[in-house]
């Protein structure tokens, strides 16, 4: 190594060469430390949504705040990248938001000093309900009225992206986007998303490592930026009463383990009930991962950060026949 510039911005390197017999040699060259693990993937995904924003022609962004970790590491990233002036964040609640949730959400809004609204999606999700009970006859309640809700932000968000020409981050992170657990035409929506090679757990650990410290380049607030009761509370996306996202996954340490050996490592089913993992518990991983390809295919663009990030660096065809049965 004989000179390396600055990681995740612009620099101007000198260096000086000689000639000697066997050819050009660098005589003095800077070379610039590496920025550390911890620091690198917040910098690869502010500098990657700054560029794309900015490069597409928009100037400020907006998403929706729902007092989970996710909104809240992509609000962080967007003020690191704009500026607090040039982020909007809306809360959209229904009958199953929690007081806790609007409560952090607008903890986290303040801390950031973004703009903060309210939209309550009450009466529109409830139109279409009734509008649509005819249809839906006397068959129970499911994921058909949750994913109405889900919509709903969807065009909220969009409707406001549409009239303040601002672009619309969406903020699903990899381990969702892996397993299918995110609405397509809902949540999904959005012209960018920065976690979208981020593990759950990943995420996790970058908004502590924010709260601790503040890049050199960022726009934003030092300090807690992400509230202590965000990060601690359990995921979940509210579609229904005391819903957490571990009532249909397994915990997240577990479900990203799993998914890094299946999809970063490329090992078998086989090979990863051999680490240990139940057996069932892997097959049902590699269904849900294999359904969910016509979603992906579907979804923002965002940075790459590892080897197998999902469109670039995965390709799967969105129909097959296949099955690893490597373990029976």
């Amino acid at each position: 190594m004989v000179f390396q510039g600055k990681s995740f911005e612009p620099d101007f390197i000198i260096s000086d060469w000689a000639y000697q017999d066997d050819g050009w040699t660098c005589v003095t060259g800077a070379v610039v430390p590496l920025t550390d693990t911890d620091e690198a993937p917040w910098r690869a995904c502010v500098l990657g949504l700054r560029d794309y924003v900015h490069k597409n022609g928009f100037k400020q962004v907006v998403l929706g705040l729902s007092g989970g970790i996710d909104s809240a590491v992509v609000a962080a990233m967007a003020v690191d990248a704009f500026g607090p002036d040039n982020v909007h964040c809306l809360m959209l609640p229904y009958r199953y938001t929690s007081e806790a949730s609007l409560r952090d959400a607008r903890d986290c809004a303040e801390r950031l000093g973004v703009r903060y609204d309210i939209v309550a999606i009450g009466d529109p999700v409830d139109g279409a309900l009734a509008e649509l009970a005819p249809i839906f006859a006397d068959r129970p309640a499911d994921l058909a009225e949750e994913n109405i809700q889900s919509r709903m932000r969807g065009v909220v968000l969009m409707a406001v992206s549409n009239k303040l020409g601002s672009m619309l981050l969406t903020t699903g992170n990899k381990s969702e986007m892996a397993v299918g657990y995110a609405t397509i035409y809902g949540d999904m929506n959005g012209g960018y998303n920065p976690l979208k090679d981020l593990l759950k757990m990943q995420v996790y650990h970058l908004a502590a490592w924010r709260n601790a410290n503040k890049p050199t380049d960022s726009l934003g607030p030092a300090g807690e930026v992400i509230p202590t009761a965000i990060i601690d509370k359990a995921p979940s996306a509210e579609l229904r009463a005391d819903q957490t996202d571990q009532d249909s996954l397994p915990p997240y340490p577990t479900l990203d383990a799993i998914l890094d050996a299946m999809v970063e490592q490329e090992l078998s089913v086989a090979e990863i009930v051999a680490k240990g993992f139940d057996l069932a518990l892997v097959k049902r991983i590699e269904k849900l991962l294999n359904i969910a390809e016509y979603k992906r295919r579907q979804s923002a663009p965002g940075p790459k950060l590892s080897p197998k990030a999902f469109g670039m660096g995965r390709k799967y065809p969105i129909t097959n026949g296949y099955r690893d049965e490597s373990a029976l």
